[in-house]
């Protein structure tokens, strides 16, 4: 008997795609405009994503230079990065924003390293979720007489040795993103 993991491996990749996008969000001390992503700003009445009304631009390992599109918006941009609560130095000039980052303390990244390792068990209860669904699946396959007690324990080695690589996938993610908070 095959079982279709298809749909535990499509969920996997999802959860890794997440755990990699909140990873991004998390300040590494260099300049990034990937942390820039969750900021939205008020726009015409509706809340739109700052890439969509600005340029942004990396000027060194320290410096972010935000050029809108309508300079009208310079202060509802600066009102939503000093909002967001990034740790960021927000400097206003005629053509747009700067935004500085500050040199980490030791103890502010031990707090990124705590939110990421927060991110990583999030990760994991989503990634136990999915093997218990698949779990369920097979438990009542085996009851409806659909497959042999002995395909039921063949499917959940084969899928336990697929949530297990993810598993170690999303920890080696964590340990990248420690590494460069740690830098």
């Amino acid at each position: 008997m095959n079982y279709n993991f298809i749909k535990l491996k499509e969920e996997i990749l999802g959860i890794e795609n997440w755990l990699k996008k909140e990873f991004s969000n998390i300040r590494t001390g260099l300049a990034s405009v990937t942390i820039l992503d969750n900021i939205r700003v008020e726009n015409y009445g509706s809340l739109t994503s700052l890439n969509q009304v600005a340029n942004l631009t990396v000027e060194d390992a320290k410096t972010i230079r935000i050029i809108p599109w309508d300079l009208s918006q310079i202060k509802g941009i600066e009102k939503a990065i000093t909002k967001s609560d990034l740790g960021v130095s927000v400097v206003v000039d005629g053509k747009g924003l700067r935004l500085f980052f500050p040199e980490l303390t030791n103890e502010r990244r031990q707090s990124f390293v705590k939110v990421a390792k927060d991110k990583l068990e999030q990760g994991k209860v989503s990634l136990r979720g999915e093997r218990d669904k698949i779990w369920s699946d097979i438990q009542n396959r085996e009851k409806n007489n659909e497959i042999s007690e002995d395909e039921k324990f063949q499917l959940k080695n084969e899928m336990q040795k697929i949530v297990d690589e993810a598993g170690k996938i999303l920890v080696a993610l964590f340990e990248k993103k420690e590494k460069e908070i740690l830098g």
